[in-house]
């Protein structure tokens, strides 16, 4: 739909929560990106709102722009089970949603603020604004623009008016800007502390603030729930909406994300783009369990939650005016409990594409094998990922040896003549079923014959099999693996002179 004038100054009037996460298009989404949309779609599931995605596209330097992260915004969204109402893709009553196509808007807006007064034309040069301000840092003054252009006489106006200009916002020289935060609490900043901030660029593109305002209010945002980081920007903010006479919605600022060391959350805290915790194999459930609470809280004394859960319990008085801090450990250990709270029907269907990925499953017959090993992994897996090193040497012919385990296990005599007893038994048992009570009946029936500890039996057998010295419970993992692998790989150590 393309809003009207009329629509644009009187926006949605259906008094439903309405909330935005409005990403720009200049770089992968990163956790704090995602944190902010899950608040937003929470609130807006809680209270029975709509949740609206657009596109923020009017920064269009080429060193930032990147148009190929695009796909990935509603994608990553979907990861989570987070479908907007309303979106680029999908339409709605107040689209469009990329702010590329919605230029007139902002450029009636800008006018409309001219000819009330609120606005004006600035026409110096880029050259003027970067001497002004290299004079201002000389004297030790904060840099901003002297309102040049805001005094010019109508003489002065009509000469320079095929000049390139800008637009800015004629910002009250007195006074005060109020405004509410329901993290925050009462806000108010001296108007003279405030730039006449420029609107609209030369080339007819709107700057984020005019854009960001004039959108909020045309698709009836009745909530803006975003990064304490954009508080500097509130109060421009609301002299804009003060500017056009328009109602402004309720502000929420959530905390910023820090790392374990209090400082900015950067790569050195581990991953920060999202997209490469959906690669690692974070589950949805865990993610936006991890990323709700940060910066959020429900007041209990609990830290799994289910998706129903947090929707029931979500407010904004939850949200804190503390640092949220980001500790990889405890999303790692969240994620292993999801892991263990999923079916095995799902982690196996998850985790094959990471077998496939890394070259181990090349044949339908390798598929069938990680649906038996996948699950006898399950309870030390803490990501998905992780089942390629965890079931490696169940695939192909021999397993990577660990010489730590060689040393200490195979080679010696007495090994290879404790496993050349064993073999036998083990070749007693029927093809199918080859059980894990058939396989262990065998075992335990050798270690009784030959009279010693079970251990000096269990390690070698495990070492010959699997190449380590850990892994899922020795029965289960001859049975997952099959007769003729355990017998093969017996055969060949046995022959193997170290």
């Amino acid at each position: 739909m393309i809003c009207t004038q009329h629509e644009l100054r009187s926006g949605p009037t259906s008094g439903a929560v309405r909330v935005r996460y409005p990403p720009s298009p200049t770089g992968a989404q990163h956790i704090g990106n995602v944190r902010t949309a899950i608040l937003n779609w929470l609130f807006a599931k809680k209270m029975g709102g709509r949740f609206i995605v657009r596109l923020e596209d009017t920064d269009r330097d080429p060193s930032r722009y990147r148009a190929d992260v695009i796909p990935d915004i509603l994608s990553n969204l979907r990861y989570l089970g987070i479908e907007p109402d309303e979106d680029w893709e999908k339409g709605g009553p107040a689209g469009p949603y990329i702010q590329s196509e919605r230029l007139y808007l902002y450029q009636n807006a800008a006018r409309e603020l001219i000819e009330s007064g609120k606005a004006y034309r600035c026409y110096c040069t880029p050259e003027r604004i970067a001497a002004l301000r290299a004079e201002q840092q000389q004297r030790g003054e904060p840099t901003g623009y002297d309102r040049h252009c805001r005094y010019l006489s109508d003489s002065e106006l009509e000469k320079l008016k095929a000049q390139p200009f800008v637009v800015r916002l004629a910002v009250p020289l007195e006074g005060q800007t109020l405004y509410h935060d329901e993290v925050h609490g009462d806000i108010s900043v001296e108007n003279s502390a405030l730039d006449d901030q420029v609107l609209l660029k030369s080339n007819g593109w709107p700057t984020y603030h005019l854009a960001n305002v004039v959108d909020d209010h045309s698709m009836g945002i009745t909530h803006v729930i975003r990064g304490e980081d954009w508080l500097p920007s509130t109060p421009k903010h609301v002299l804009l909406y003060q500017a056009f006479g328009w109602e402004t919605p309720k502000w929420t600022h959530a905390p910023l994300i820090l790392g374990t060391d209090h400082k900015k959350l950067s790569k050195r805290h581990g991953d920060t783009e999202f997209a490469e915790y959906i690669r690692k194999g974070y589950l949805p459930e865990a993610l936006m369990n991890f990323l709700a609470l940060l910066g959020w809280s429900s007041g209990e004394d609990r830290e799994l939650y289910s998706v129903e859960e947090l929707i029931d319990r979500f407010s904004l008085e939850g949200i804190t005016p503390h640092p949220a801090i980001f500790d990889a450990n405890k999303l790692i250990w969240m994620n292993g409990e999801y892991i263990r709270k999923s079916s095995p029907e799902t982690i196996i269907e998850l985790s094959i594409p990471y077998l496939r990925k890394s070259g181990l499953i090349k044949t339908e017959e390798d598929v069938e094998l990680a649906k038996r090993v996948i699950p006898l992994v399950t309870d030390r897996m803490k990501t998905l990922d992780e089942v390629v090193s965890l079931t490696d040497f169940f695939f192909g012919d021999m397993p990577k040896y660990d010489p730590k385990a060689v040393e200490k296990w195979l080679n010696s005599s007495d090994s290879k003549t404790i496993l050349a007893k064993i073999l036998p038994r083990l070749k007693g048992i029927a093809e199918e079923p080859f059980t894990v009570h058939l396989i262990e009946a065998a075992v335990r029936g050798g270690i009784d014959e030959m009279g010693i500890p079970s251990p000096q039996v269990i390690h070698p057998l495990r070492v010959a099999l699997t190449g380590r010295m850990v892994g899922p419970g020795l029965f289960e993992t001859m049975a997952a693996m099959g007769k003729a692998k355990v017998l093969s790989r017996l055969k060949a150590i046995i022959a193997k002179e170290h």
